[in-house]
């Protein structure tokens, strides 16, 4: 059965759920969101540590303005409870495990929360809400073992880690409820995406971090795993607009999401320290426990498709991003020293 979809006249005064909302995609979606006059709710799961869940929704200036509530991808009830009472108009998934590394000390956990988490959020807004139009957050680490040089939308996938493998689940799940009830769930297949806000056990993070704590005097080297891996790297506020876009289209479809630039983490520390007035080689010391098991070499994606069809492409270079980032771990170290 084909649920019929309205394609939305206006977008203020519509609601958004978004799980994951404390994230830095999250976040970042928030915001774009709220000025674009959406009543924003937000899952999280609850933490002794909220101020630190918070962080980021602070960071941005717009915790009070969201409605934050309890809820848990594993838990179905709670799932189609949030669901009933927000009737959200669209649902963002962008919960999940999403540390790569960590998936291979924690595959079930990974599962669980990445790919059956996707799926009982799909059953509660097919029981609960089957109009609302739904987003799910799938990952270019999916390709994993590249096929092709440039990863599109027909690209065949060959996930490398437990994250990937859960991700592609979640992924087709997404299609075959689309297919199956006549959902309006698009997936959008985003390739690395980095900000202020990112983790700091995620590599650009980690990097950035690095670069301050040196220049500051806190730290004298940065240890780093696999520097000839490549990625490509685009700034997540650009990426959370394409998540929008895809909402707003009469016919539910999966996107690539990229910049069309692959770059090395070698070149990565070379720009980042750069700008900070350093020598990356002075201070960047490889170390093989933090090889991953089974790497994957190079990510490079093609976003014709998202440009085409919604309009959209990458607006943030590289540079300008890593120099955001850098500046940003400067002010927090500066503020954590007293400096």
């Amino acid at each position: 059965m084909t649920i019929p979809i309205t394609t939305p006249s206006q977008v203020s005064g519509r609601t958004a759920l978004v799980t994951g909302i404390t994230g830095q995609d999250g976040a970042y979606l928030a915001e774009l969101l709220l000025a674009k006059g959406y009543r924003v709710v937000g899952m999280a799961r609850r933490s002794a540590s909220a101020d630190m869940v918070s962080a980021r929704l602070r960071w941005l200036g717009v915790l009070d303005r969201v409605e934050l509530v309890d809820g848990d991808l594993l838990d179905l009830s709670s799932l189609i409870r949030i669901v009933q009472r927000a009737e959200p108009d669209e649902v963002y998934n962008l919960a999940a495990q999403s540390f790569v590394a960590a998936s291979w000390q924690q595959p079930l956990l990974t599962g669980q929360a990445t790919g059956i988490g996707a799926a009982n959020l799909l059953e509660a807004v097919r029981i609960a809400r089957p109009r609302a139009r739904f987003y799910q957050a799938s990952s270019s680490e999916m390709y994993g073992l590249i096929q092709e040089k440039v990863q599109s939308e027909r690209t065949p996938f060959y996930p490398r880690s437990p994250y990937a493998v859960a991700k592609l689940y979640a992924h087709w799940m997404t299609v075959n409820y689309r297919e199956s009830f006549g959902l309006h769930a698009s997936s959008g297949i985003l390739f690395n995406h980095e900000s202020p806000l990112r983790g700091i056990e995620f590599v650009t993070r980690k990097v950035t971090d690095g670069v301050a704590r040196i220049k500051l005097g806190l730290a004298s080297t940065l240890p780093l795993g696999n520097l000839d891996a490549t990625r490509d790297w685009g700034h997540a506020r650009d990426y959370v607009q394409a998540m929008w876009l895809m909402l707003q289209q009469e016919v539910a479809d999966d996107y690539v999401v990229a910049t069309g630039r692959t770059t090395s983490i070698r070149e990565l520390c070379r720009i980042a320290f750069s700008h900070a007035g350093l020598n990356f080689e002075d201070h960047v010391e490889t170390r093989s426990d933090l090889i991953r098991p089974a790497e994957v070499d190079v990510l490079l994606g093609d976003a014709s498709k998202a440009k085409q069809k919604l309009g959209w492409s990458a607006t943030t270079s590289l540079e300008e991003m890593i120099a955001e980032m850098v500046e940003a771990d400067l002010v927090r170290h500066r503020r954590a020293s007293g400096a």
